[in-house]
């Protein structure tokens, strides 16, 4: 991950092949309708941002993609190079408010967990690239603090880290800009447009930002999908 990335992201795009797949996926808990009748088709090399109101099903859709819930009706498949597969290497960065803080564990403790599924390499490999991933997000001298002893904005910094230190196929942001401090938000730009270049990204924001602007694909959710194909918008209205 060195050199200047260009934050236009979008230019840069892999092959077409299809990864993630929504197939008329539903949700629903007692009487209330998540979302319905929801079908979407993610390629590899998309950057795909998702916005829509509170409550519209954002937090919904991403767990059913990661697979964390299972849906009401329809199914969520997985591809890779074209063949059904049972699951792919997907990175997360969730919301801030859905992580203990109080836990003991370390930044370089939490960063590490993001190799957990990486069985090949040996402890020096995993030492080098959390090393490496903890000064990309600026935190190498945080590395030995305890999540519970730090900001809003280096909690989420460790987070990104973990999500993105295995360098997956897919990595998915939930509100990656909440609690990040000013002063590295440009640099998180210039993160996540070379990661672009080489992954599939999945971007959940409750408005249209400058980082959602990188996508080349722009979805609003609220209970059903709607893909936008305006050049640029900030809300639904603006959408075509």
């Amino acid at each position: 991950m060195n050199g200047k990335p260009k934050l236009d992201a979008s230019s840069m795009r892999l092959p077409q092949n299809k990864m993630i797949e929504l197939d008329s996926v539903a949700m629903q808990w007692d009487n209330h309708v998540a979302l319905q009748n929801v079908s979407l088709s993610i390629d590899e090399g998309d950057f795909v941002a998702i916005t829509g109101p509170n409550g519209g099903g954002k937090t919904t859709l991403l767990r059913l993609i990661l697979r964390l819930i299972k849906p009401t009706s329809g199914k969520v498949i997985y591809r890779s190079g074209g063949t059904v597969v049972d699951n792919l290497e997907i990175g997360y960065l969730p919301q801030k408010n859905q992580i203990d803080s109080r836990f003991p564990i370390t930044v370089e403790e939490v960063v590490k967990l993001g190799l957990m599924s990486q069985k090949k390499m040996s402890k020096q490999e995993r030492s080098e690239q959390v090393n490496r991933t903890i000064t990309l997000v600026g935190l190498e001298n945080h590395a030995k603090r305890l999540i519970g002893e730090l900001s809003g904005g280096q909690l989420q910094r460790t987070l990104l880290g973990r999500a993105i230190v295995s360098n997956p196929r897919v990595l998915v942001l939930d509100e990656p800009l909440s609690y990040v401090d000013k002063s590295f938000e440009a640099r998180l730009y210039e993160i996540i447009a070379q990661l672009a270049q080489h992954t599939t990204i999945i971007l959940v924001s409750h408005e249209m930002s400058r980082i959602a602007t990188m996508a080349n694909r722009h979805i609003i959710i609220d209970r059903t999908l709607h893909e936008c194909s305006a050049e640029h918008h900030y809300v639904a209205t603006e959408c075509k």
